[in-house]
């Protein structure tokens, strides 16, 4: 649905993204999660052909970003961050303005209009000044704008900026909804709602593609060790330490509390991320220790996140352009090697054809 080859966006000497690619299927709800200024809006804005790439290529739907705007946009709604509407449009008029935008054809758009309106639940105040909503309708208004005509392709920068809790859990539903019918690409710096929300996550930091995976990948790899919370009751003191000696996959245990009723909680710390609730149940009932409660902590997307930007090399802009000039001149000599390999080949081909050529020539006499 959209493929995004290795495209950069450079500003005089400054690079916003620097070969960034991924690829986004048909139906897919994706995250751009990133840091403040890592790169997100301005992928999003490449897109949706707002801005041109400096270099690379984007295709949506099949059609290149550059050759084909037309084509790309027409299956594109898009909601920008901080929902800039006309505030002396009703919603129902600024719904319409962005059919009539998008050149949905007459006898379609009242219809259409209705029908965004309805989706976002902005019927009961379809009459009202969108100066004079609060924030979580507008947010809604933006959105009703973005799906009217229900492209294929939504993307939507920081949906839920500034709603209280009521109105962002609104808000995750309504796009969640979406799923069904159209291909989503939510931008936002909120690990939850992406976590929550989307199938699939491409982190950007520093303009660069760190990881494209779904958040529970990214959870499972953003630590080699997992942590198993213990509670026992303990015939002996101290005794579940021991253990560690007969379950080779614990790194360490460690006492945090004993509880009011004199249970005691520990913190087992186990190598590569297995889980071994089993292989601690059952050395633990054969060393006569009761187990009252074991809990396996589960990583979490902040976790990864962290993980994955953590200790990444700060390049100057010097460096950077030293290293996309050295990526321009591998690009090349590796273009020469393919049309050198490629006429090599023509070569052999042809001493070949003309030797069974001759061969057949011999062959006649």
């Amino acid at each position: 649905m959209i493929e995004v080859k290795n495209v950069t966006k450079q500003y005089g000497d400054f690079y916003a993204v620097r070969n960034i690619s991924f690829e986004i299927k048909e139906g897919e709800i994706v995250g751009f999660l990133g840091r403040n200024g890592a790169g997100k809006s301005t992928t999003m804005n490449m897109i949706t052909g707002f801005i041109e790439p400096t270099s690379g290529q984007i295709l949506v739907g099949g059609y290149d970003v550059d050759k084909k705007p037309k084509k790309v946009k027409a299956q594109i709604g898009y909601m920008p961050e901080g929902t800039p509407l006309y505030s002396e449009l009703t919603v129902k008029e600024f719904v319409t303005y962005m059919a009539d935008l998008k050149m949905i054809p007459k006898k379609e758009k009242k219809a259409a209009v209705e029908k965004a309106i309805q989706s976002t639940g902005l019927d009961k105040v379809q009459n009202n000044l969108t100066k004079i909503l609060s924030r979580g309708y507008k947010q809604r208004v933006s959105l009703a704008g973005a799906i009217v005509g229900d492209p294929k392709i939504l993307i939507l920068d920081e949906p839920t900026v500034g709603l209280d809790p009521k109105q962002v859990i609104e808000i995750r539903e309504l796009i969640k909804s979406f799923r069904k019918n159209h291909t989503v690409i939510l931008s936002s710096h909120i690990l939850s709602e992406i976590s929550q929300i989307c199938q699939k996550v491409v982190i950007i930091d520093k303009g660069e593609i760190v990881a494209v995976d779904t958040p529970e990948n990214l959870e499972k790899k953003s630590s080699k060790d997992q942590m198993i919370t213990v509670i026992v009751e303990e015939t002996e003191k101290n005794k579940l330490p021991s253990i560690k000696e007969l379950i080779s996959e614990i790194k360490e245990i460690s006492f945090v509390e004993e509880k009011e009723d004199g249970s005691k909680e520990y913190k087992v710390i186990v190598e590569n991320g297995k889980d071994i609730r089993k292989e601690i149940s059952t050395t633990c009932a054969k060393s006569n220790i009761i187990i009252l409660e074991m809990k396996k902590q589960e990583n979490s997307l902040e976790d990864a996140f962290v993980t994955l930007i953590e200790g990444r090399t700060e390049y100057s802009q010097k460096e950077i352009r030293k290293i996309q000039y050295q990526k321009e001149i591998d690009e090349l000599r590796e273009e020469q090697q393919a049309k050198k390999a490629k006429k090599e080949e023509r070569k052999q081909e042809k001493a070949s054809k003309k030797a069974e050529k001759e061969k057949n020539k011999g062959g006649n006499k």
